[in-house]
């Protein structure tokens, strides 16, 4: 679903990015991992009142997509336009990713532009002629060092393999342009320096700095073997390297060369959401691209750990791929959306499991979140006949309330918009509905009930009005994170009429306490975390 309203607001926008993903196949658990993380950062920014631009999509060239389209008796591009269409698309939608704009390297608007960009590099005597032989992943689409190399074993007893991929390499040998990456070592590190927050978290910065002390070598920018790319413009035999290419969506895709007045208040990225394993490529040949053409730099590249399944990389490669929609069916998106981020701390290696996933749904969904919305609702319809009260009286209990509320909102706006810490900043509102249900449990409003006096009617309804203008809060905090489940609470509570739409609400004001009015109809509607057993039913 295309976010709205992103170009509405004046100055600069809050550029996000994912990477751009192969179509050698459908995407699986990690690739929507990382987009589901832009989306919830870009949907916080939103609600913050700010001007946001959230980029996604697909890198379509290089000798990868080329053997997988041979492989199934179609051309490169038929395969790139079956799996967009069928299975890249539909799952962003089916994910609710909010993106501006969904980025494919075939297009016209992206390869043009590709082709001025490294002319001018050329021009400007950054790109130079030669030669290599060396050993190649075409997973990885990528030279490799010899450190970076296993020893096979098995059927590949005898050849050295790629570590990521676990596949043989080929070794190499054709005629390449190169640019001249060995001379922005010096200034890649002063920048790294100058910027310590530019590469997250500190274990990739630390990683990325140190390799770059070792020496840089020049860049093979284009490919003699195969034609399946952009072409160099200044000699058609060769295309220009797929990393290349694809890096430079971040720009093409902004209105480089194209939209002035675009690329001005877009470019550059203020946050890179990557792969670790693909960080160097944005972490040093990204900014070293940039350095050259006298562009600005991102404000920070933030790498992401691996999904891990068996001990094994989440990928295709390793046959340890999970269709996101084989978790939706089951668990439904919004639980899905939450479930990795606060399962995994950002930025480092997580594992998924099935079991952990349901543990997790029924203990802090169902029974903390979602049990809390029902009670609140189920109470204020049997005492006031779904009528929101007053509150009346008061004291220490409620103030805590409150207190923790605005708590909540400053503590998740830091982790989640500010640190990317998408775990810390759920946590802070999922310990904020744990008190609200202490709060309940000590409050014990079902007693509360059977005193008719004055003061017993003015504390049961101090009591519901507390706990329901509470779960406001919780929703307005959750609704980037879990946008239907956020809306369905919102309905019920009738905020709708009263405050006006949901996405409306800013999460920095969320902690601004009654501002759900007395008189509200409340209604307790479909219940937010089915057990998992009705729902396989």
């Amino acid at each position: 679903m295309a976010a709205t309203g992103s170009e509405e607001q004046g100055g600069r926008a809050y550029y996000v990015t994912t990477p751009i993903y192969y179509v050698n196949d459908a995407p699986h658990l990690g690739h929507a991992y990382t987009t589901v993380a832009g989306d919830v950062l870009t949907r916080w920014h939103r609600q913050r009142g700010e001007k946001v631009w959230y980029l996604t999509g697909t890198d379509e060239h290089g000798q990868k997509i080329m053997r997988t389209a041979e492989a199934n008796g179609v051309t490169p591009q038929e395969w790139a336009d079956k799996l967009v269409d069928e299975a890249w698309r539909p799952l962003w939608k089916h994910l609710e990713i909010g993106h501006d704009d969904f980025i494919r390297t075939t297009e016209k608007r992206h390869t043009d532009r590709v082709q001025e960009f490294v002319q001018d590099l050329f021009d400007k005597d950054e790109i130079y002629k030669g030669g290599y032989e060396g050993p190649y992943c075409v997973g990885c689409e990528e030279y490799k060092l010899p450190g970076e190399l296993l020893d096979g074993e098995g059927e590949f007893a005898g050849l050295k393999i790629c570590a990521i991929h676990k596949t043989p390499v080929e070794i190499l040998k054709e005629e390449n342009y190169f640019f001249k990456l060995s001379e922005y070592g010096p200034r890649l590190l002063e920048h790294y320096e100058a910027n310590p927050g530019f590469i997250q978290p500190e274990s990739a910065r630390n990683e990325v700095v140190n390799f770059v002390r070792q020496g840089l070598q020049d860049l093979s920018i284009s490919r003699s073997t195969f034609d399946w790319g952009v072409p160099v413009p200044w000699d058609e035999k060769h295309v220009i390297y797929v990393w290349i290419d694809a890096l430079l969506n971040y720009a093409t895709a902004v209105g480089y060369n194209e939209n002035p007045a675009k690329f001005e208040e877009t470019f550059p990225a203020d946050v890179h959401l990557v792969g670790k394993d693909i960080l160097r490529f944005h972490a040093i040949i990204w900014p070293a691209m940039l350095l050259a053409q006298g562009l600005p730099l991102p404000g920070k590249v933030a790498a992401n750990g691996w999904l891990m399944v068996g001990g094994e990389k989440m990928s295709k490669s390793n046959l340890t791929g999970i269709k996101p929609q084989d978790l939706t069916s089951h668990f439904g998106v919004d639980a899905y959306r939450w479930y990795f981020l606060r399962a995994i701390a950002f930025g480092q290696d997580g594992s998924f499991s099935w079991e952990d996933f349901s543990a997790r749904y029924t203990s802090e969904l169902a029974n903390d979140y979602g049990n809390l919305a029902s009670r609140v609702a189920a109470m204020v319809g049997k005492y006031y006949g779904g009528t929101l009260p007053e509150a009346t009286s008061g004291g220490a209990a409620e103030q805590a309330v409150r207190d923790g509320l605005a708590r909540a909102v400053g503590e998740a706006d830091r982790k989640i918009g500010e640190e990317l810490d998408f775990q810390g900043g759920i946590l802070a509102i999922f310990d904020f509905v744990k008190q609200v249900n202490g709060y309940i449990t000590e409050q014990e409003p079902w007693k509360v009930a059977k005193d008719t006096s004055d003061a017993g009617r003015a504390g049961l309804a101090t009591i519901l009005y507390t706990a329901t203008e509470a779960l406001r809060g919780v929703a307005v905090l959750l609704n980037p994170v879990m946008p239907d489940t956020s809306q369905k609470l919102w309905d019920s509570l009738g905020a709708e009429a009263s405050l006006g739409a949901l996405a409306d609400q800013r999460v920095q004001d969320a902690g601004t306490w009654g501002q759900l009015p007395a008189g509200t109809t409340v209604t307790k509607g479909a219940v937010l975390f089915p057990r998992l057993e009705e729902k396989s039913a």
